[in-house]
């Protein structure tokens, strides 16, 4: 049986953490459709490699 997470599974818990935080943050400020559209749109730009890449002009 495990009981220490690894390296990796501390950094997947982190990242979590935050993303969490910001999606609260996201629903006080401007409401649950916001947060989700804006997490959805976020995977879709991910799905699509489109997260990094510079916009064209």
């Amino acid at each position: 049986m495990q009981t220490e997470l690894t390296a990796e599974e501390k950094s997947k818990d982190d990242f979590f953490d935050r993303l969490a935080k910001l999606s609260e943050e996201m629903i006080v400020n401007h409401g649950k459709e916001f947060s989700m559209g804006a997490l959805v749109l976020a995977a879709r730009w991910i799905a699509e490699d489109r997260i990094g890449k510079a916009k064209p002009s």
